[in-house]
């Protein structure tokens, strides 16, 4: 089967976001290709973080997808610190990539304007990407229309090391986008992308009642000041979600109630919420199970990492070789 490598950042427990963005997505990929997936812990140091809950997000990551349906009998999930070759292959990849399309970067110039002293690893983060993906020498990687400069970053990274040490081979080959359906999902203050660290999300392990004290206050239609004032579905945020969790019945019901102010607002929140509760009732469900069971979780992902470290280990040693590295005494030819 064609191999998708993917990577989500250990942000703790997951949320609407994540799951509607990717998750789901990758639910159903497995079927089809030899996928892996990976908590990239090493990407989430290259900006301020709280090393007092790192390893604690990363396990609650692990927890969530594997409630949200990744099936480890038939994906490889592991956490990417645990395969070291990512961060030599990172230093590899460095002798071919040049200062100015790092700089160039959307993601790079967004973040090198909010601080003052730029780390080096927000510049060089699109080349641990790259590793990646080579590493496993993926054929597909899912994105987002917005993720689409970083993965032709890593083609053009894959072609300068090929032209440079491939010899008469393209070793590394050049990952192919699966363009996925853009689900840019709007947080529920109307105002900017769902995200943890600005607080407008919601968590897909969330109690009935915490859904619903969220959206409570949710922004909707601005232009709907009282329950009496008709509405415009198209543009409400609740309204958006509802396309996701409600059966399509509903959604004509909720679009015919705001434009004809038959609804107030938190009406069309309090079936909302309710929707959501029952889709995520299974794998909250799993996710105690697996709570419960803390070490389950570790062996899922020491044996996701074994089963990665395979695949990279023998890549790293071929790339090793054809750059010219001496290969470690007593080998002979590298690594096994």
């Amino acid at each position: 089967m064609p191999r998708i490598f993917s990577g989500i950042q250990p942000s703790g427990e997951l949320h609407i976001g994540n799951y509607l963005g990717a998750v789901s997505n990758w639910v159903r990929l497995q079927a089809a290709y030899d996928c892996l997936f990976a908590i990239v812990d090493l990407h989430a140091i290259t900006q301020k973080y709280d090393p007092a809950t790192l390893a604690e997000r990363t396990r609650e990551m692990a927890v969530g997808l594997l409630a949200a349906g990744i099936d480890p009998d038939r994906a490889t999930l592991f956490v990417q610190s645990h395969v070291p070759e990512h961060v030599e292959l990172m230093w590899l990849l460095n002798a071919v990539t040049p200062l100015g399309e790092l700089e160039r970067m959307t993601q790079f110039k967004d973040k090198a304007q909010r601080v003052e002293s730029i780390p080096a690893g927000i510049l060089n983060y699109p080349i641990l990407m790259a590793a990646d993906i080579l590493l496993y020498r993926a054929d597909l990687v899912p994105v987002g229309e917005d993720q689409v400069q970083h993965l032709e970053l890593t083609r053009e990274i894959a072609r300068r090391w090929n032209a440079a040490f491939g010899g008469h081979r393209d070793f590394f080959p050049e990952p192919k986008p699966l363009m996925t359906e853009a689900k840019r999902i709007m947080g529920l203050d109307g105002q900017a992308k769902m995200s943890k660290s600005l607080g407008n999300t919601i968590g897909i392990l969330e109690s009935p009642e915490a859904i619903w004290q969220k959206l409570r206050p949710a922004v909707t239609d601005p232009a709907r000041v009282t329950r009496k004032d008709p509405g415009n579905p198209d543009i409400c945020n609740i309204y958006h979600l509802h396309r996701y969790f409600s059966t399509p019945e509903t959604v004509v019901d909720v679009a015919r109630n705001c434009r004809g102010a038959e609804w107030g607002c938190l009406d069309c929140k309090r079936v909302l919420a309710d929707a959501m509760a029952a889709h995520f009732a299974p794998i909250r469900e799993r996710a105690r199970e697996l709570e419960a069971a803390p070490g389950r979780v570790d062996e899922i992902l020491a044996a996701g990492a074994e089963r990665a470290g395979v695949i990279a280990r023998e890549t790293l040693r071929q790339a090793r070789e054809l750059m010219g590295l001496l290969p470690p005494a007593g080998t002979g030819r590298g690594r096994e």
